[in-house]
């Protein structure tokens, strides 16, 4: 089978890229023009360029692809950008089907997220439901909506399928993510405090692992909820904690007081040209219900998550191979 990963140079799309390689599949990336793509030399795939706001190198891609993997995105938990967000992450999208259907792909499977998922209480899982109003925050919205469009556009000759992985975290991140570079700073002793909240969060060999067995075992139309468990903000750093050895912080921060400046928190790391790790929109996501199920997943695909603390062993070793943590000065 030929399958084509857009966002191939991601945290989760380099990860699946390997995946993909090792079972077998024959695998063509696709990347911008002047993108980095060092760490994916070494893979025996095909390179192909563009860009998914561009329909027409799109279609030059797919030419003679069987399945799409479409994880190409913009993950924005700040305020800016909202016009590229917009553009990359819904028209984009929308291009990404029009271009499959054009050329004769056979399936697209399409990873959104959880938050494109409206919160309630009690145990959230799949839904076929996905309107951009009933939740928050510019990325949320945009997965909704193109969640949305690609459900619509499944027909007899289009296979569609989607997962939604929760907080994503794990080796292979050659640029570390905000919750990459949250692990880091507590293990070079960065961070002073921390917030009372959690999240659930998924190795992303895990979500990698859970997007093969999509396309493997999935049904067409349905979605998957690649997630794992909650884990508050103060166990994790507990872990790193034991890992490293390195004090975790037990100063905690009233949500409130961070919600109110974290505006001014993103002003202050885009003068240092720094990741923010605690913006308004994160400070909300902390106190939501991410109480996802993943038994569908379980069931349908055998999908089976590793434990997170297995996951923050390896990752901190990664950082540390990378030079982003420092050894521990006794």
């Amino acid at each position: 089978m030929k399958c084509l990963v857009t966002g191939a140079t991601g945290h989760i799309g380099n990860v699946l890229v390997r995946k993909l390689v090792q079972k077998g599949y024959d695998v063509t990336a696709f990347v911008f023009k002047n993108e980095n793509i060092d760490y994916l030399k070494d893979l025996n795939i095909k390179f192909k360029y563009g860009d998914v706001r561009d329909i027409n190198s799109l279609e030059k891609a797919f030419k003679g692809i069987d399945t799409v993997f479409h994880l190409a995105g913009i993950i924005e938990i700040g305020n800016g950008k909202k016009k590229l967000i917009y553009d990359v992450n819904v028209e984009g999208t929308k291009n990404v089907v029009k271009a499959c259907k054009k050329v004769g792909v056979k399936k697209l499977i399409y990873t959104s997220s959880v938050h494109a998922i409206r919160e309630h209480e009690g145990v959230i899982a799949e839904t076929k439901d996905f309107d951009a109003k009933y939740v928050k925050g510019m990325y949320a919205k945009t997965k909704a909506e193109a969640t949305k469009y690609v459900l619509e556009s499944k027909d007899d000759n289009f296979e569609v399928i989607v997962v939604h992985p929760s907080g994503v975290i794990g080796p292979y991140e050659y640029i570390p993510s905000n919750l990459g570079q949250l692990v880091i700073d507590c293990s070079n002793k960065k961070i002073g405090a921390y917030l009372n909240g959690g999240y659930n969060f998924v190795d992303v060999r895990d979500v990698a692992d859970g997007i093969v067995l999509a396309l493997e075992k999935g049904k067409s139309g349905e979605c998957y909820i690649l997630a794992n468990r909650v884990v508050s903000v103060r166990e994790l750093m507990k872990y790193i904690e034991d890992i490293t050895h390195v004090k975790a912080p037990t100063f905690k921060i009233a949500r409130w007081f961070a919600y109110a400046t974290g505006f001014l928190s993103e002003i202050y790391y885009k003068i240092v040209k720094q990741k923010p790790l605690f913006t308004s929109y994160a400070v909300y996501t902390l106190g939501t219900n991410s109480n996802f199920s993943i038994e569908k997943a379980k069931k349908e695909l055998g999908y089976s998550p590793r434990d997170i603390k297995d996951t923050l062993v390896d990752t901190i070793q990664w950082f540390k191979d990378m030079g982003k943590i420092v050894p521990v000065k006794h």
